[in-house]
């Protein structure tokens, strides 16, 4: 009688047991998305940098998937950081250029549904931390808050309007009796260029304000949004990281990247929610080139202190792979196979419909979403569907189309003003085969006509779509 009873305790406490591990593998994973600034693809020591050490980050591409034709949809910041949030084309937003200033009387649109939103919506809690760049409140729009991350889905946030090499960037955060520079934040520093402590602490504050929120929150599925400003110029490192690398201080600026992403993932693990955790790493173009000779910009000498856009063409700013290809990783160990280098590319603009997809967010039926579900190429199971992707410059608009490894220009241009020999029109496009050819060097157009044809056919096709659908700032 007693063996009987001791057993229905054990088959009991198996199923019970049994039971909070199913719920556990079945709760809704927490999602972080990191986005750097102006980071190149040859910045990291996995991708061949023989100066920077970036252990953090082999670490997390060893946990997941690393892809090697990870794309941007446009090689500029407000435009790119769109695009990440909506899953939408640059040319949808209504903001006209690929960089807003803040005292642009436009912003993201309060209809636009960010990941934030969608995530919300199903009871995440949300946060960002870093540089917004899509809207400041000023006299053109009365200092609207919807300008501002809290009207798009995030329950608070701490950063910086715009770039912090602007005169009037600030450092913001969200405060619900807060008046400036909108109602619901305060201002902690009205000129962040100009504060060298502020400066040199953005990245710390980032890093230390989403690990306090991954603290509160690791019961509850969570969404943090962390866009470090750095390595945009001019160049920012606290002190313990001031003469840490061989590479000088853009290495130093990569250095306390790579630790500050690593004191998010050990907060994970502390809090065993590590498995259970997405985390996606990018960069919202590719390095400012136009500085790598300028020894008298407002940067001082900038020589050494831009990245690299190896083994791409150009970089931030240009039409070229070097400011659109950058740093793509994507770790989930609960159900994503690590040690994976993937070359199947993919854009940022399948990150919100791949997330909805995975955390059951219903996906907006009334207007275009470009991006893909691309959760069966990371469950490593077979993924047919064709990359079909625009490049688009500083109107936002196309100027360049990718279809499978071809990449076809209707528009070239670059911030250094070099055109490497080429043009390139409607009437004249240019064509690369960018799985063999990565610097563009060789144009094939004339030896392949009816692919010329059909890719400029496709590119004509896309950007009437998006004229003709027009943008929320158009109603």
């Amino acid at each position: 009688m007693k063996n009987r009873c001791f057993f229905r305790l054990v088959v009991c406490l198996v199923l019970l047991m049994t039971g909070l591990t199913v719920k556990a593998q079945t709760k809704s994973p927490n999602v972080i998305m990191i986005f750097l600034d102006d980071s190149g693809y040859g910045d990291y020591e996995h991708n061949g940098n023989p100066t920077i050490k970036t252990p953090n980050l082999t670490s997390l591409k060893e946990s997941g998937v690393n892809f090697s034709q990870f794309y941007v949809p446009t090689a500029a910041c407000t435009a790119s950081r769109y695009s990440l949030l909506t899953g939408r084309y640059p040319g949808r937003s209504g903001l006209g250029s690929w960089v807003i200033g803040p005292h642009k009387e436009r912003y993201i649109h309060p209809d636009e549904i960010t990941l934030a939103d969608g995530l919300k919506s199903i009871g995440y809690k949300t946060a960002m931390f870093g540089k917004w760049h899509l809207g400041t409140p000023n006299q053109a729009n009365n200092f609207t808050p919807d300008a501002l991350p809290m009207a798009h889905g995030f329950d608070s946030w701490i950063g910086t309007n715009v770039s912090h090499d602007y005169e009037n960037s600030m450092l913001i955060r969200s405060a619900e009796k807060g008046k400036k520079p909108a109602p619901g934040y305060e201002i902690i520093c009205d000129s962040v260029r100009h504060h060298k402590k502020v400066a040199e602490s953005l990245t710390g504050i980032c890093t230390k304000e989403a690990i306090k929120f991954i603290d509160k929150n690791h019961k509850s599925p969570f969404f943090a949004y962390i866009a470090y400003n750095m390595p945009h110029l001019g160049l920012w490192v606290s002190n313990k990281f001031k003469g840490h690398s061989r590479r000088g201080t853009l290495g130093d600026v990569m250095e306390e990247l790579d630790a500050s992403i690593g004191q998010i993932i050990k907060t994970l693990d502390r809090k065993h929610i590590r498995d259970n955790t997405i985390v996606i790493i990018s960069s919202d173009n590719g390095p400012w080139i136009v500085f790598e000779n300028r020894t008298d910009s407002k940067y001082g000498d900038a020589r050494l202190q831009v990245g690299y856009a190896t083994p791409f063409r150009d970089g931030k700013g240009s039409t070229w792979e070097g400011g659109h290809r950058v740093l793509g990783m994507i770790s989930w160990p609960a159900k994503i196979k690590g040690h994976r280098n993937e070359q199947t590319p993919i854009s940022t603009l399948d990150i919100l419909p791949t997330i909805f997809s995975i955390t059951g967010v219903t996906m907006p039926k009334d207007r275009s979403i470009d991006g893909r579900d691309i959760s069966p190429l990371l469950y490593g199971k077979k993924f047919k569907e064709p990359f079909e992707f625009l490049y688009n410059y500083s109107r936002n608009t196309p100027s360049a189309i990718r279809k499978g490894p071809w990449k076809l220009h209707v528009k070239i241009g670059s911030q250094t003003k070099n055109n490497y020999g080429f043009t390139a029109s409607k009437e004249n496009p240019l064509l690369f085969q960018v799985e063999q050819d990565l610097a563009e060097r060789i144009d094939v157009a004339k030896e392949h006509p009816e692919r010329v044809k059909e890719m400029l056919s496709d590119l004509e096709a896309k950007e009437n779509q998006i004229n003709e659908e027009g943008t929320f700032w158009d109603n």
